[in-house]
């Protein structure tokens, strides 16, 4: 067995190799070899003084962004700079990344710098001893989903279109059976040059994919025309595409109404009475059913959030003007009422900001405010096709939740914890429990249906999932 490869380890066994390959002055790899021989041989050390306590990894279902890994090729040019701003972009989509720099590119940034931004080791050269006894170049041809080759300079591709290997990256591409993206950057007379155009034109029909190159100004004075890389996030962007072809859009054509975060409902023109929803599931679910293809309406409460791209987002401050907005929304094919709304409002809202005085604390009288949920539910005309609702709770859960259920006379109740122990109002994860009609059950039968903890954008892909397969019969698998 020429190498071995091991892939998806959770953070904390991650850590640990790090920490202990570190510690021993040698490469991950190496440190991997180290312990298999150990344990063959029966002389496994202890993990102490670096054992990282095991954490389960998270489950994953439907619809969970899954990883994937890039090696990416870094040639010589003065656009190699951008190739550190990529692989800041790739981990933001989490994307895993491994460096290979042509000797050229060191001219121009770090292997230490790759390094530090990647949090892998950096690739340089063919006859790496550390590597190479094992075959290190086809690995790195072969252990990736995609190779990217930023900037790809007039020689790179003259060696790909050529079938040259005289270097660790031009091996490893002559050795890939994955996916190759090219960002070319080069003056503007080498890119039009017939040499170039002949090998592009052979690259493209091996299946080799291209980004660019840009039209502008180059980095030589007075030079301008096309010949200028991509940018980082554009060509973060085409990777992502090929590593995770588009969504199906099985809510296409659909309307989908979410509220989500608090309400502040006035005493004076200073105080309000509010709570402590961040509104991050609510506006989740807006981005997972506009990546579904609905067209999403979101009425938010004040909330320190970007608005979701692609998704129409009214901005209002109180339970009223909540649901002003909704009843302005409809019709809508599905209505989501994530908003944490608040259950009553001062009667008589304080023109000025109330006053301390001797007679102590000022009258506060409290009245209910209306409750959307059950407005929308139960209306005969524009009525959602599917209302949800959420019953967050401290207590009691799915008691709580079945009797809001029966209360409201919504289709489903997504009920979740939100005591402070969870750290779910505010936090980025949550644990839910979709309740909903039993089918062909009798009259008060709930199912209950309990998912595991996810993080509030997973939640989201799974709610909407389930939507779609309700409202269409199209799963976000088989939906085109």
């Amino acid at each position: 067995m020429a190498s071995l490869t091991i892939r998806k380890l959770d953070d904390a066994v991650k850590t640990y190799l790090r920490l202990r390959s570190a510690k021993n002055h040698r490469s991950v790899e190496e440190e991997v070899r180290v312990i298999l021989r150990e344990l063959i041989e029966g002389r496994e050390e202890p993990l102490t003084p670096f054992a990282v306590p095991y954490a389960a990894p998270t489950p994953q279902r439907t619809g969970a962004l899954p990883e994937a890994s890039v090696t990416l090729i870094i040639g010589g040019g003065i656009a190699a700079y951008k190739s550190l701003d990529l692989i800041r972009r790739l981990k933001e989509r989490r994307i895993e990344v491994r460096c290979v720099l042509t000797k050229a590119a060191q001219q121009f940034v770090t292997p230490l710098a790759a390094s530090a931004l990647s949090h892998e080791r950096v690739y340089t050269d063919l006859f790496d001893p550390q590597s190479e006894f094992d075959a290190g170049h086809i690995r790195l041809a072969r252990d990736c989903d995609l190779i990217v080759v930023a900037p790809a300079t007039a020689d790179l591709m003259a060696k790909m279109a050529n079938g040259h290997a005289d270097d660790l990256a031009s091996a490893i591409l002559l050795a890939t059976n994955r996916k190759v993206l090219l960002a070319p950057a080069m003056n503007p007379l080498m890119w039009s040059n017939a040499a170039t155009r002949r090998n592009v034109a052979q690259l493209q029909r091996d299946g080799v994919v291209l980004i660019g190159p840009n039209a502008g100004e180059m980095a030589e004075a007075g030079e301008a025309g096309t010949g200028r890389m991509s940018e980082a996030i554009e060509i973060a962007n085409a990777a992502e595409r090929l590593l995770r072809p588009p969504t199906p859009k099985p809510l296409a054509g659909k309307r989908v109404l979410i509220t989500a975060g608090p309400t502040h409902e006035a005493i004076d023109p200073v105080r309000y009475i509010a709570n402590r929803s961040s509104g991050k599931q609510g506006f989740a679910i807006a981005a997972a059913a506009q990546a579904a293809g609905a067209e999403v309406t979101l009425v938010s409460g004040p909330v320190d959030l970007d608005d979701p791209p692609g998704v129409t987002v009214k901005h209002v401050e109180s339970a009223r003007q909540m649901l002003e907005q909704v009843e302005a929304a409809l019709p809508a094919d599905v209505a989501i009422f994530a908003a944490a709304v608040a259950d009553w409002r001062v009667a008589n809202e304080g023109e000025q900001k109330l006053k301390k005085t001797a007679a102590g604390m000022p009258p506060l009288q409290l009245v209910e405010n209306p409750d959307i949920l059950a407005t929308i539910s139960k209306l005969t005309d524009k009525r959602p096709r599917l209302v949800i609702g959420f019953a967050a709770e401290t207590e009691h859960l799915i008691d709580n939740a079945k009797a809001k259920f029966a209360r409201k006379g919504c289709d489903w109740i997504v009920a979740n914890d939100v005591s402070p122990a969870t750290g779910v109002m505010g936090g980025d994860r949550n644990t839910v429990h979709l309740l909903s009609r039993k089918t062909g059950a009798q009259d008060g039968e709930i199912a209950v249906d309990s998912w595991p903890a996810m993080t509030k954008e997973q939640v989201a892909i799974e709610l909407v999932a389930q939507i779609a397969k309700s409202v269409t019969g199209k799963s976000l698998e088989s939906a085109s």
